[in-house]
């Protein structure tokens, strides 16, 4: 089975055109001001617009308020939710979304405890940790720390590229693979040769 991929941090349209042609599965769209991947609502929605049928439009907050989720999904096209901060699962699951939750890893991180408190997700994204920054370290943590089994299905993010990405898979075995910094020319920019290189990379690895 092939393991799914999404692209996220795209910030421009003709990036979007060049992962969906490329064939991911999924794309990201950053609604956190401190990134520097961040976009508008009117620069997503031209982005989302773009995504055909079976390309789901995602949408990554940090600690967001209500009311900005809220402003977010009324004004475009939004088929999940991926939360990247400190958001309790009430918090996630109020808006009746599909949603991810982001854990970052530690040694000491019980991803299975944390699927138990998310049972409703329809995923958690592993990615590396370090302190005051919520994902995009373009760092990877220790793969070990990767259970075998999980209740949910498991994304992985974190230092992803081109060179790592068939390690990745053959080592975790994960549904999904999340990358942002290691398919990009400069921050917040994609880099069709590398977004093309990620994809065969993934495509060409069976798990």
């Amino acid at each position: 089975m092939r393991t799914r991929v999404k692209i996220c941090g795209l910030t421009r349209v003709e990036d979007a055109l060049v992962a969906i042609e490329a064939g991911a599965d999924a794309i990201g769209l950053v609604f956190y001001e401190p990134s520097p991947r961040y976009v508008d609502i009117v620069t997503a929605r031209a982005i989302a617009e773009k995504a055909p049928a079976f390309v789901t439009v995602t949408a990554l907050f940090v600690n967001p308020d209500v009311a900005f989720v809220e402003q977010v999904l009324s004004a475009m096209r939004i088929d999940l939710l991926q939360f990247h901060g400190d958001e309790s699962a009430a918090f996630c699951r109020q808006f009746g979304r599909n949603y991810i939750k982001a854990v970052p890893m530690k040694a000491d991180t019980d991803v299975q405890q944390i699927a138990s408190e998310f049972y409703d997700c329809s995923g958690l994204l592993l990615d590396t940790y370090k302190p005051g920054v919520p994902g995009g370290t373009g760092e990877a943590f220790n793969w070990q720390l990767v259970p075998q089994t999980c209740a949910k299905p498991i994304i992985l993010a974190g230092g992803l590229t081109p060179q790592n990405a068939a390690a990745a898979i053959v080592q975790t075995a994960p549904w999904a693979l999340d990358v942002s910094g290691g398919v990009e020319a400069s921050k917040g920019i994609k880099s069709a040769d590398k977004i093309s290189q990620f994809m065969q990379e993934v495509m060409s690895t069976v798990r």
